[in-house]
């Protein structure tokens, strides 16, 4: 028998049904030849400091830096029972091998190798390498094996990368954390993500607004340009230039994880992670494809599954009524471009399923992938621009205009963008030239009316969550190696993770689409030295990465790099001052204005307290005329007493009558030591 591990449990069902296994049993599936179990994601990792001794567990600079010489490895907690059946499984006598069905790329061999070694397997190991779930690319693929060795220095990368992140993600955020007396996560993705939204927040507080003036010709149509209104009235404008080009626009590729992210954040405002959930919970009821992909293309055997799904979609979309398609499908295949997954589209399972039937957040999801694969393969947009220019009065001026010739795929998403109850913005390319009239060189206009129109110049957008997404995927390119594997900061699958992350350590905050950084955001960028804030760092280490993976770099030495850098960190910040230790400090909230020396009041675990350390102002919470009056001295009472020195309170507890009435307390501040109180009842009338 031979065991197949896939990574996930999806995965080895359709692995399963593509090998003829069809007996569920208990954490895998069997058939005659093959026996398919799988890993639930990464179910063995990197165990936590602890695991590295007693002096591990308390966080404490003295302990830094951490640097194992014995990694040491750990199975998530809830994750025991799957490893065990593996396990089990590896050391069976009737298994002769095991063919690692992971993802085909360096996380997916680092998933497999883990629970490979710690499972103490010495069984022969070979590689199912593939680029699409279609049952003949499985097929294909298990009859076209790999020795699993081959894939060593691979594995080694995956290795190198798992221990960088280890290291200088424990250190760093140890070392910040204990200096700051505050927990203060540093990560090679998620500190250069939160410098970005800081330098973004910058550049807005410190713009400057300047003026501008345009100058106007109106020409029966024509537009544009500066300087000279009278002149210009009392002048000629001549055309002296007319240029016409023909232009097309090609069709947008197929979706990626991120630019499915960016655009359900563009038109329905969803956050990334609830991006990839909701195609998550698609994936799991087989109507999209895998969602967590760096690619926009579908591998080369995939043609026919294309246009049927095509087909399918021109019935099942309400905007593609009455349409005549033929699709170009040769231009979303390139196997070459293909990494773990292909692109996401739509499954065949729509057949069978009511668009309607489904949550509205899902059929969103759903029919815009679907959208998407026929804008791509759909026929490009045709037009022609017109670029005149005009003299007059000594000045040029330019109006530019432009004809459709053929719709193609934009006729096809105005289709889509007329479903959508919220209408996104159309893009500027879009909106930005209008139509001209007829025009000749050397035509003239006498005495053309001319307007100057002021304009003010206007600062950087705030980031969402569509063009952070963009920056992440940009950021660092330029310095990374072409042959990269990943490139830009994290990968598609953890980048909404990593934002989510930021928003709940309360270093971002959201504010209706925008992400913003918050007080602790900007001063976390502040504290950090530049190379911990610069995606630089993750091209410098996907770049020696690359070389490992090609058997052309010696991983001990990168690590060696990696650990020189953490001893290097700590050693940097051996104090701080104590202006810096209160940098992290948080802010109580002021109830109100101290009586006696005009400080802010703040609400203490027992009282009420002025902040000024040398005024003796301080209201008791168990202050004996609300306990014996039974009135909880709450702090909307405090608050209104700190501002009008009076507040009305219902229900007062009369000692001597053993009845409630309701009066006004009063703040009958003596100056002393303690603070006194008096009721104002209601005058009888």
């Amino acid at each position: 028998m031979i065991l197949v591990i896939a990574e996930k449990p999806s995965v080895a069902q359709t692995i399963a049904a593509a090998l003829g296994a069809k007996k569920k049993q208990d954490g895998y599936i069997e058939g005659d030849k093959y026996l398919i179990s799988w890993c639930v994601g990464h179910l063995v990792q990197l165990a936590d400091a602890a695991a590295y001794g007693e002096q591990y567990k308390k966080w404490s600079y003295d302990s830094l830096p951490i640097l194992p010489q014995e990694w040491q490895y750990t199975v998530s907690a809830d994750k025991g029972k799957q490893f065990a059946t593996l396990k089990n499984l590896m050391h069976r006598t009737d298994i002769s091998e095991v063919v690692n069905a992971c993802d085909a790329g360096r996380e997916g061999e680092l998933i497999f190798r883990f629970v490979y070694e710690v499972a103490g397997c010495k069984k022969p190991m070979r590689r199912l390498w593939i680029s699409s779930m279609e049952e003949s690319a499985i097929k294909a693929g298990f009859e076209n094996l790999k020795d699993g060795r081959d894939y060593d220095a691979l594995f080694a990368s995956a290795l190198c990368r798992a221990k960088a992140d280890w290291i200088i993600g424990i250190n760093a955020t140890r070392l910040f954390s204990c200096l700051y007396n505050r927990t203060l996560n540093v990560g090679r993705v998620q500190t250069p993500t939160l410098k970005m939204l800081v330098d973004r927040d910058a550049a807005i507080s410190t713009f400057k607004k300047e003026k501008y003036y345009h100058v106007r010709l109106n020409l029966s149509g024509a537009e544009e340009a500066k300087e000279l209104k009278a002149a210009c009235e009392a002048s000629r404008a001549v055309c002296t230039s007319l240029v016409r080009e023909k232009k097309t626009a090609a069709p947008p590729k197929l979706f990626d994880l991120t630019s499915l992210q960016r655009e359900a954040n563009r038109i329905f405002g969803y956050t990334a992670k609830q991006t990839l959930d909701l195609a998550q919970a698609l994936y799991e009821k087989k109507l999209l494809t895998y969602p967590r992909t760096d690619s926009s293309y579908l591998t080369d055997d995939m043609e026919e599954t294309a246009a049927k799904v095509i087909a399918l979609l021109c019935g099942k979309l309400p905007f593609m009524a009455g349409v005549g398609f033929s699709p170009e499908i040769a231009r979303v295949l390139n196997s070459k471009k293909v990494s773990d997954h292909h692109a996401i589209i739509p499954t065949m399972e729509l057949a069978k399923t009511d668009l309607a039937a489904l949550p509205e957040s899902e059929k969103n999801i759903l029919t815009l992938a679907g959208a998407r694969l026929l804008f791509a393969t759909a026929a490009p947009h045709s037009f022609e621009t017109v670029t005149a220019v005009f003299s007059c009065a000594g000045a040029d001026f330019t109006a530019r205009g432009k004809t459709v010739l053929a719709g193609g795929w934009k006729d096809l998403e105005r289709r889509y963008r007329a479903t959508l109850k919220d209408k996104p913005e159309a893009d500027d390319e879009d909106s930005a030239d209008g139509t001209l009239p007829e025009l000749t060189e050397g035509q003239s206009f006498s005495n053309p009316a001319a307007k100057v129109t002021e304009h003010d110049t206007t600062p950087p957008k705030p980031h969402n969550e569509a063009s952070l997404l963009s920056a992440m995927e940009r950021a660092g390119n330029e310095d990374t190696d072409p042959d990269a594997e990943r490139k830009g900061l994290g990968t598609p699958a953890t980048r909404a993770a990593v934002i989510e992350k930021l928003v709940s350590s309360g270093f971002v905050e959201r504010k209706g689409k925008q992400l913003t950084p918050t007080k602790d955001g900007n001063n976390l960028v502040c504290i950090l030295p530049d190379n911990l804030t610069s995606p630089k760092l993750t091209a410098e280490w996907e770049n020696n990465l690359t070389q490992i993976a090609k058997g052309a770099a010696d991983p001990d030495e990168f690590l060696s790099g990696i650990e020189a850098m953490a001893r290097e960190l700590v050693k940097s910040y051996p104090f701080l001052s104590d202006s810096d230790k209160e940098r992290f400090k948080t802010e109580k909230p002021e109830i109100g204005k101290c009586p006696r020396c005009g400080s802010p009041v703040h609400e203490g675990k027992k009282n009420y307290y002025c902040s000024d350390r040398d005024c003796a102002f301080v209201m008791w919470k168990n202050d004996r005329f609300f306990e014996d009056r039974k009135v909880t001295f709450s702090p909307k009472i405090a608050a209104a007493l700190l501002k009008s020195g009076k507040v009305k309170v219902k229900g007062l507890y009369s000692p001597k009558t053993g009845k409630t009435y309701d009066g006004t307390v009063v703040l009958a501040d003596t100056g002393g030591k303690y603070v006194n109180y008096k009721i104002e009842l209601p005058k009888k009338k």
